[in-house]
Formats: C-alpha cells, sequence, structure tokens
C-alpha cells in the first residue's frame, strides 16, 4: 500500500512539473482516485508546503466548465486552475478564438465577453489548487446516492494568506 503511494506521488510530482510547470514535491496523498464524473478521477494530496492540490485526469474530452462543476460537486472551493506549462492565458487565448469564431465582425472584445467561452476550453488532465474544503468534507460520485454525490473523506481545510 505505502509503495502505491510513493509511486503515485512520484507520478504526480511529474505530472505537476511536466505538464503544468509546477515544481510541487508530494507531502500526502489525501484522497486517491476519486469518482468525480464520467471516467474522471481525482486525487487530493498536501505538498511539503501545505497547500492542498487536486489533479483531477479523464477523457480527453474535459473542458474547464466540467472541472469547475466537478470542483463544485466534491465541495471544494478553488483558488487557481493551473494552466498547461508555458501557456499563462491557454484559457483566454482560447475563449477569445472560440468568440471570434462566432462574432467575426466583433472587434472590441471584454473580459466580460470572454467569460463564457473561457469554460469552453479543453482541461484534461487538471491541476487545482484549492482555497478551501466546505463543510470539512470532499464528496465523490456516486451513482447510486440520492444526490449522485456521497462523502469521500472528512478534512478540515481552509488556506490562511499571509503577508
Amino acid at each position: 500500500m505505502e509503495s502505491d503511494q510513493l509511486v503515485d506521488s512520484l507520478a504526480l510530482e511529474r505530472a505537476a512539473n511536466e505538464l503544468f510547470g509546477m515544481p510541487i514535491e508530494v507531502d500526502a496523498i489525501v484522497a486517491q482516485r476519486l469518482d468525480c464524473g464520467q471516467n474522471a478521477q481525482a486525487t487530493f494530496f498536501l505538498s511539503k508546503k501545505r497547500q492542498l492540490y487536486c489533479y483531477i485526469e479523464g477523457p480527453a474530452h474535459l473542458t474547464l466548465g466540467d472541472i469547475k462543476k466537478m470542483a463544485t460537486r466534491m465541495g471544494v472551493r478553488v483558488e487557481m486552475f493551473v494552466p498547461p506549462r508555458g501557456r499563462p492565458m491557454y484559457f483566454d487565448d482560447v475563449a477569445r478564438r472560440k468568440f471570434v469564431a462566432i462574432y467575426p465582425g466583433r472587434r472590441d472584445i471584454q473580459p466580460d465577453d470572454l467569460r463564457y467561452y473561457r469554460t469552453l476550453a479543453p482541461y484534461c488532465p487538471a491541476l487545482l489548487i484549492i482555497n478551501e474544503v466546505k463543510d470539512d468534507m470532499i464528496y465523490c460520485a456516486d451513482h447510486d446516492a440520492r444526490t449522485g454525490w456521497r462523502p469521500a473523506v472528512k478534512l478540515a481545510y481552509r488556506r490562511i494568506l499571509t503577508s
């Protein structure tokens, strides 16, 4: 069991560095491979700096909107959706391309115009920096439950910003 977690923590560190450009040292895996959607699984882990992250992998057709919905239903408040490595404006670039494809005549594009189109950006795998676990409980998808979600892990976490 511990060797599995060691391999998974090394894989998470490698994926975070290679795919997202974030050199993270995994301290502990809090929840491993929780179902969070159609064939999607989430792994929650703490870094050495005591920051909570969520790594979601699944089918290649997941979008930022899907990931946002999953995070809300899992009971976490996200501080940041980490864009792919080397593309800090990834979500805005995709949103702008999709907006211009639909409205080719518009020249004065405002950030509010792009809000919806940002959610259409392909985003799989996904790395989320977690700000807070609401109600001290992380939920996972369960099709037999009445709401479709059931408690998976009890975790009290809230990031306190320091200056």
